[in-house]
C-alpha cells in the first residue's frame, strides 16, 4: 500500500445518469466519504472534537476527469495530504479503476481544501488544525500525488 489512505468503492446504478456512465457530482461525494472514513478510521480523536466545537469547512473542491466509469466498476479513490497550513488543509484525490486483470487505471483526479474552524455558528472563527489530526495525516503527506498505474 502507498501513502496513501484508501476508500474502496463499487459503483452503482444509483450513480449513473441516462447514458449510464458516473455522474460527476458522485465524484465529489466520494472525496468526502473517503474523508470521512479516514476521520473514522485513523483519527477518532477529531471526531470527537467535531462533537464539541470542531469545525471543518470545505472551501473548495475540484476534479478532472481522464475517462469514464460505469456501474458495477471497482474503484480505489486514494486520499493524500497535499499541503498543511496553520488553519487549512489540502487533500488530493486519485479516482483508480481496478479492472479484472489486476491493472491500475487513473480515471480521475480531484482535490480538497479544507479549513478548521472553532466556537458558536455565529462567531465561528479560524482555529489550527488539532495535533491529533496532524498525526494522523503524516503517513499521507506527499509533494507529489503522481505515479498511478496508467491515466486512461
Amino acid at each position: 500500500m502507498g501513502n496513501y489512505f484508501e476508500y474502496l468503492h463499487t459503483v452503482g446504478f444509483e450513480e449513473t445518469n441516462l447514458v449510464g456512465n458516473v455522474y460527476y457530482v458522485n465524484y465529489l461525494r466520494w472525496q468526502g466519504r473517503c474523508r470521512e472514513l479516514f476521520l473514522k478510521e485513523r483519527a477518532p480523536e477529531v471526531l470527537a472534537e467535531i462533537q464539541d466545537d470542531l469545525k471543518l469547512f470545505t472551501l473548495k473542491v475540484d476534479c478532472e476527469f481522464f475517462a469514464e466509469i460505469t456501474a458495477f466498476d471497482e474503484l480505489s479513490i486514494r486520499m493524500r495530504l497535499i499541503e498543511r497550513a496553520q488553519t487549512q488543509l489540502e487533500f488530493g484525490f486519485d479516482y483508480v479503476h481496478l479492472d479484472r486483470e489486476g491493472e491500475e487505471i487513473l480515471v480521475a483526479r480531484g482535490r480538497q481544501r479544507v479549513a478548521c474552524m472553532r466556537g458558536p455558528s455565529t462567531q465561528t472563527v479560524p482555529a489550527s488544525v488539532p495535533d491529533s489530526l496532524v498525526e494522523a495525516l503524516k503517513p499521507y503527506e506527499t509533494a507529489d500525488p503522481a505515479g498511478v498505474g496508467r491515466v486512461a
